[in-house]
């Protein structure tokens, strides 16, 4: 594996920063790959509704099996990282990306629920090194007093993929007249999808990244202390599960919302307003990475949490347009909660910090959890009420920017 070992960035020369810049560059384009995976998910989920007759709570295993997978290979991922590096596990997850999306050929062939998601479940697994991996090498790519600004930048071409995603998806899924026409453009989709993985990855392994080891100078904010001992950590392990948990669900059941509570609203029209949701989602992480030039993260944090909690109870209201509006502004305060908790969480861990990037990745869980609890909600109540489980989510988040912001 060719690699530059580097100790630290803040020591490195203008070589150096020449090779950081390009590195992060790279980064950047596993979030976005990444963010388009996730934005077909949500498509996904009312297409098969529609062409495979599932209900609303089943539809939620396709999130069950995304991030499920996460949560299953974050921590051997970390392990993986921690003895080979982090460019070894970038190249292990893009591998595991395209296998996983070539095998929606033979789930299409079949038409079968379950071999859909098993396609989903390696893909998902590729995802999760990838996330492992590149979350906390943005972080540590240039001066650790600018790792949430750049990974809220990272980040926001995440938002870019997640924007492209339901383009796609809304195009090509609701527009067939057969059923099996709609699974072919699902197929030829994600054939596509793998073939542009296998070119990053070529890419990738033909660059000599740095390879940045966290030293033991770089101490642990309580000297002493065991990686678990740590508050902001272990707060931001419980901050991410439910946020997690709480954009997963808002995004599974858009399609659903739109056409429920705005009158004409086809499958297509509410795939393409969650396009423009993630525009928002998108906008909201360039604008979130301006300001935290000027406000602390935490405090940004908080406030947007407070804000989604109110525009939540708007969704729960189910006043038509007017609530769907507030379904898209959500996203744009969503958009920096991911890495700003997980760069929170993971300051000034030194040594400790990749094993800390698998505990932050594992507790992406809670986006398996909570769409399938919403379905239930869906299915025997309203699809309004069950935003009240993303608002409780919120309320979590708010908590520990609250205390994050205290300790600051």
């Amino acid at each position: 594996m060719s690699t530059q070992r580097v100790e630290t960035p803040e020591n490195m020369g203008v070589r150096g920063t020449i090779s950081l810049r390009w590195a992060f560059m790279l980064i950047t384009t596993l979030f976005f790959m990444w963010g388009v995976s996730y934005g077909l998910l949500d498509v996904l989920n009312k297409h098969f509704q529609e062409t495979l007759n599932v209900t609303k709570a089943q539809s939620g295993l396709l999130q069950a099996a995304y991030f499920g997978a996460y949560f299953i290979v974050a921590l051997p991922a970390g392990y993986f990282m921690q003895r080979h590096g982090y460019k070894a596990g970038i190249l292990a997850g893009l591998s595991l990306y395209a296998i996983g999306a070539l095998l929606f050929v033979p789930a299409a062939m079949v038409n079968d629920f379950s071999v859909f998601l098993l396609a989903l479940f390696v893909l998902a697994c590729g995802l999760g090194c990838l996330e492992t991996a590149a979350n906390p090498y943005a972080t540590v790519l240039g001066d650790p007093n600018g790792a949430e600004r750049r990974l809220n930048l990272a980040q926001s071409f995440n938002g870019l993929g997640q924007f492209v995603g339901p383009m796609i998806g809304g195009s090509l899924f609701f527009t067939q007249a057969s059923q099996d026409a709609a699974q072919d453009s699902v197929k030829i989709t994600y054939v596509v999808i793998a073939c542009v993985v296998i070119a990053i990855a070529l890419l990738f392994k033909r660059t000599a990244l740095p390879d940045i080891r966290e030293s033991a100078s770089q101490h642990i904010q309580q000297p002493g202390a065991t990686l678990w001992q740590q508050k902001h950590f272990v707060g931001g392990v419980i901050a991410q599960f439910f946020y997690v948990a709480a954009q997963v669900g808002v995004g599974a059941f858009f399609i659903n919302y739109a056409t429920e509570h705005w009158h004409g609203v086809t499958n297509q029209s509410a795939a393409y307003m969650l396009s423009v949701a993630m525009i928002c989602f998108m906008l909201g992480r360039f604008f979130s990475t301006w300001l935290l030039g000027r406000v602390k993260p935490a405090a940004m944090l908080a406030a947007y949490a407070l804000i989604n909690i109110v525009l939540c109870a708007v969704v729960m209201l189910g006043a038509g347009d007017v609530s769907v509006v507030a379904l898209i502004a959500i996203f744009f305060f969503m958009s920096t909660m991911f890495p700003t908790i997980f760069a929170m969480g993971v300051k000034n861990l030194g040594e400790s910090t990749k094993q800390a990037s698998s505990f932050m990745i594992m507790a992406i869980v809670g986006g398996a959890i909570m769409p399938y609890f919403m379905g239930l909600i869906s299915d025997h109540v309203s699809t309004a009420v069950a935003y009240s489980l993303p608002l409780l989510c919120f309320v979590v988040v708010l908590a520990y920017a609250l205390r994050q912001r205290k300790h600051s």
